[in-house]
């Protein structure tokens, strides 16, 4: 009879204050509204994040980005915007294999000085063109327009086809200093293969950079691809042999 009434008080007891809070808060606990836009949230920032990592290698770090523009000094300073521009020097006299080589040639310190035995003998720079000529040591001209290793493109095939150097070089003959102004990148050039309309100059303006048609360019260029039986490549064998 003790028990029982003992089992009833304690049963009748008031709760001790604190005691069963938290396992009342735990069972009740109920995510704020705004969490349910977590998940939306997550996927929109992957989203982004892909997004993101395809341009960064897409435009970044591609041939537009990381190679026109590129405008080394050389070590000899050389003005193609006076000789090629202002005294009209034909590109063939410096690079004279382009019709014949698949590479085109670095004009030699012989070349050089065919003019320049007779033309501002004082000056530092020829002099040591002069000393390049008589040690037999090539000058160290830096390459400004690369192709990798595995490419192969034949000058003499294109200019006789009828491209000029501009659409590869530019306006060289408007340079103080040589720059690379496309991205010479496969896609590129494939662009050029599929439609050579654009590109295609007559051949004997091919090295006259400042050269204007009196006519529409792309109906020149439709007629001559035409005339000249140009049928450019896409397979992979034609650049990469």
């Amino acid at each position: 009879m003790v028990s029982k009434e003992n089992e009833v008080k304690k049963n009748n007891q008031p709760n001790e204050p604190g005691k069963n809070d938290s396992s009342k808060q735990s069972e009740n606990f109920v995510f704020p509204k705004w969490s349910n836009k977590v998940p939306a949230m997550i996927l929109v920032g992957v989203v982004l994040t892909v997004m993101f990592v395809i341009h960064l290698f897409w435009y970044w770090f591609s041939p537009n980005h990381l190679e026109v523009g590129y405008e080394p000094v050389q070590p000899i300073p050389y003005s193609h915007r006076f000789h090629a521009g202002e005294l009209g020097i034909d590109c063939r006299y410096c690079h004279y294999n382009v019709e014949t080589q698949a590479h085109a040639n670095i004009p030699s310190s012989e070349l050089c000085l065919n003019c320049h035995d007779q033309i501002k003998q004082d000056s530092p720079y020829i002099k040591d063109i002069k000393q390049s000529y008589d040690s037999e040591e090539p000058i160290d001209w830096v390459n400004v327009h690369m192709l990798p290793d595995y490419v192969y493109f034949d000058h003499s095939r294109h200019v006789n086809s009828g491209v000029s150097c501009v659409q590869c070089h530019g306006r060289v003959d408007q340079m103080e200093i040589v720059q690379q102004v496309e991205p010479l990148s496969m896609s590129w050039c494939l662009d050029c293969h599929r439609n050579p309309a654009p590109s295609i100059w007559p051949k004997e303006h091919v090295t006259n950079l400042s050269w204007e048609s009196d006519e529409d360019p792309l109906e020149m260029g439709a007629r001559l691809v035409e005339e000249y039986h140009l049928n450019p490549k896409i397979e992979c064998s034609v650049c990469h042999r």
